[in-house]
């Protein structure tokens, strides 16, 4: 049987600060919760991974990096694959080894087929229990009533069980990505002569074999959802997957579950808030290391604690978790920003693409990107290229508008820019948002709450 896959903790599509750290302190928080749960010296029954789907935002990296955090995996989609059926670590045995021996591994393990290997380790074929009754079967076929002929097949018999096992070994044997996906997977081995198939790793080595029987049901890949709970922004596949729960500080929106979940969804500035507030809850310890993760994610999300979303929630945790770490959070957030890089030296696809999202607004599709700094004079002298990526963006996507919100830290403001159909966001805001120089927002600093929401309320 296959190893029960580990549930996936993830942020949604082009993701920031937040849906890296707090999909990283909610796996931290599961894992010790399932720990508790098996008791002292037992090995939990689940175990939750953090993930991410797109490029590490520059201040996670540092986070995580001075804070011993290794950096969340990508995963490009949730689609069930051959990874969530195979029978990991298969039983081997050596091509010079007897049937004798290969039958008794059989039996012992309970299983149908043997990885062979060859001297060094790595994979040469199969051997399976139905190749080796049809050794015995041929070795029959020459039974007759007489006496002669029944000792030499016992004779025959008997010989076969020191056979060398790589004399009936399969060798053209369907061989599988472990990363492929599992509908594939399913009509290569319905079509292949044999029964099984075999996961190599890069190395030649066997590290899963998938039977018929493996794919009979359809795995489902169970994840957690933090930061947001829209399909549009979460991982490819999810409708195929299991979703088991749901920690986000967004309005909620249409991704759906079989069954009855939990579902955290608090108005507050930073769903690293409500994770910090579980790890209260459920009285886990919060170690420094995972404070300053969590901490540094309030604090870009709420623009250290600057911007309409952040409420007494959120300062509540923030000081909490700057006591835990140490650090002086104003001091520390203005580090975090920081770690941005210089405005010029940065690619214009990262100017608008790292923390875009898209929304839908009627039948059409508007892409809002926000870019926060401390530099605005910097950005502001590329704005031509940045308007020229912009509609290529819409064009290339069919946006109805792609509104960039450059927001200053320091000065507490947006500087609005928009290519496409302008009408929408002069109307919602009251404004002239035209070409060249864009519009000063004063005290606009929260996409969710000051922008996203009025254009798709308008």
């Amino acid at each position: 049987m296959a190893a029960q896959a580990p549930v996936i903790v993830v942020g949604h599509k082009n993701p920031d600060n937040d849906s890296i750290c707090a999909a990283v302190g909610y796996a931290y928080l599961k894992n010790e919760l399932a720990r508790r749960e098996a008791g002292e010296g037992a090995r939990p029954a689940q175990v939750y991974v953090p993930a991410r789907l797109g490029p590490l935002p520059p201040e996670s990296a540092w986070v995580l990096q001075s804070s011993g955090f290794p950096v969340p995996e990508v995963v490009g989609h949730v689609h069930a694959r051959v990874a969530d059926v195979m029978t990991a670590n298969p039983i081997s045995i050596g091509r010079d080894a007897t049937l004798l021996e290969a039958g008794q591994l059989l039996r012992q393990h309970n299983v149908r087929a043997l990885v062979v290997t060859n001297d060094d380790g790595t994979y040469h074929g199969l051997i399976t229990t139905r190749m080796i009754a049809e050794r015995y079967i041929a070795a029959t076929d020459a039974l007759t009533e007489g006496a002669a002929n029944e000792m030499a097949v016992a004779s025959d018999l008997i010989a076969s069980l020191g056979q060398k096992v790589e004399e009936i070994t399969e060798t053209d044997v369907l061989v599988l990505d472990k990363e492929g996906l599992f509908n594939e997977a399913v009509e290569d081995l319905m079509s292949s002569a044999l029964r099984e198939a075999v996961v190599l790793d890069d190395d030649g080595f066997a590290i899963g074999i998938v039977t018929r029987t493996d794919v009979a049901v359809r795995p489902k890949r169970k994840v957690v959802l933090v930061d947001h709970n829209e399909t549009r922004q979460a991982a490819n596949g999810i409708e195929e997957a299991d979703v088991v729960e749901i920690v986000d500080h967004h309005r909620i929106a249409d991704v759906m579950t079989a069954n009855p979940i939990k579902f955290l969804n608090l108005p507050v500035g930073s769903t690293a808030t409500i994770v910090a507030m579980e790890f209260r809850r459920h009285d886990v310890e919060i170690p420094p290391a995972v404070a300053r993760v969590l901490l540094s994610a309030i604090l870009t999300d709420t623009v250290i604690l600057k911007s309409p979303t952040a409420t007494y929630v959120d300062r509540e945790q923030v000081d909490y978790l700057a006591n835990i770490a140490g650090v002086d959070p104003t001091e520390f957030g203005l580090a975090v920003f920081k770690c941005r890089g210089g405005e010029g030296e940065a690619s214009v696809e990262k100017l608008v693409g790292t923390d875009a999202k898209e929304f839908q607004l009627g039948d059409a599709t508007v892409l809002i990107a926000q870019h926060e700094t401390v530099d605005l004079p910097a950005v502001m002298e590329r704005e031509k290229e940045i308007r020229e990526h912009m509609r290529s963006l819409k064009d290339a996507h069919g946006y109805e508008f792609v509104l960039l919100m450059v927001t200053d830290i320091m000065a507490e403001g947006s500087q609005f820019m928009c290519e496409g159909n302008r009408r929408i966001v002069n109307r919602v805001f009251g404004i002239t948002c035209t070409g060249e120089g864009g519009t000063w927002m004063p005290g606009i600093l929260s996409r969710k709450k000051q922008v996203a929401a009025k254009i798709l309320g308008a």
